[in-house]
């Protein structure tokens, strides 16, 4: 494995206030940074000081959309270590991404061996209060400078690190959400599974109607039929009906969630009877009429898990168990926080110490 360099910022920046700090709005000192040429491969991994760098105006990023991108956090636990949860299933979907959009794969252990040292280097920036994290952003971009739509043969992988404040500044309290049914995101073999800034572009004008309307987030429905729930837009999505918890199934239009899975497998392992299958909007909503309609969550890297309390859909509203947080939502907000902060014992092999803060 190449030897990873290391060039320290000499400007070295300030902690803000940890109760100031939003997310995505504060960034480290450090980046870590490689390279990919064909015929030789991704090369030349470093960590330099995290700042601006030049691109040709003819990038083959801007043109023509070659890029990906992943999530995932560091969190300081009650013991005072520096962890990551589950790094290796997220760099593994970061490649599940680069074949999607015909960008080489990375070496898994490279990739996890650079980030580490830039964690190391960069630790003074993560915050200590419950709910607050590093939060990493791994990328590549396409960088040939051609205009014309073919794979680049030259890429460019960063990951940078944002301290980021607790999610949920009001509380742990449900949002509401409006079901879209004009908008379409993505269809099966497209690249609606892709974590790639274009899936996200393809949200926003959905995204700005419902909050001008009240509503935190956008439930899609499938592209073709219109009925099937697919996913929100920074989440995936869990009901639970008649003691039933479903989330739609993947079907090549959906993110595969690495909090998803940690749900599924949690609720599994709890005796729950969860299901993975196709569900309409029509069956949510009868089942609120019916009273069946127990509890809805989604799930993400950011929040974790974020009840759901209203849905609105062609100008009907549901209201979810009272607007009201559900024991479900709750248990499995628990454990996984509990399993990342170190309050919980880690039984699955899930968090990576980094270092001793």
């Amino acid at each position: 494995m190449t030897e990873i360099s290391i060039q320290k910022t000499t400007r070295p920046g300030t902690m803000p206030d940890e109760d100031k700090l939003g997310f995505g709005t504060y960034f480290t000192d450090h980046m870590f940074v490689m390279d990919y040429q064909t015929g030789k491969g991704w090369h030349s991994p470093r960590i330099v000081p995290y700042e601006e760098f030049c691109l040709f105006p003819s990038a083959m990023v801007y043109h023509y959309g070659q890029a990906i991108f992943e999530g995932m956090k560091a969190f300081k636990t009650h013991d005072d270590r520096l962890v990551v949860f589950r790094t290796r299933d997220y760099l593994q979907r970061f490649n599940r991404s680069a074949d999607i959009l015909c960008i080489p794969n990375t070496d898994v252990d490279q990739v996890q061996e650079g980030l580490f040292k830039l964690l190391e280097l960069d630790k003074r920036f993560l915050p200590g209060k419950l709910g607050t994290s590093i939060y990493i952003r791994p990328f590549i971009i396409a960088t040939d400078p051609f205009v014309g739509v073919k794979c680049s043969d030259t890429y460019r992988l960063f990951i940078i690190l944002s301290p980021s404040g607790t999610y949920y500044a009001q509380g742990f309290n449900p949002v509401g959400i409006r079901v879209e049914d004009k908008y379409v995101r993505a269809v099966p073999g497209g690249i609606g599974e892709a974590k790639t800034p274009g899936n996200y572009a393809a949200s926003l004008r959905a995204q700005v109607e419902a909050k001008h309307e009240g509503y935190a987030q956008v439930l899609w429905l499938d592209g073709v039929e219109r009925k099937y729930i697919e996913e929100v837009g920074t989440m995936n999505i869990f009901f639970k009906i008649n003691d039933e918890l479903i989330t739609p199934e993947l079907n090549g239009s959906i993110l595969g969630g690495i909090t998803r899975r940690t749900v599924l497998e949690l609720a599994r392992e709890w005796g729950m009877n969860v299901s993975e299958r196709k569900i309409s909007i029509d069956e949510v909503f009868a089942a609120a009429e019916n009273g069946t309609l127990q509890e809805a969550f989604g799930s993400g890297t950011a929040a974790v898990i974020s009840p759901v309390g209203e849905l609105s859909w062609k100008g009907k509203k549901i209201i979810i168990n009272n607007n009201q947080t559900g024991p479900t939502a709750q248990k499995l907000f628990d454990e996984v926080a509990g399993t990342q902060y170190g309050t919980l014992p880690d039984k699955h092999g899930w968090v990576s110490t980094v270092t001793k803060l």
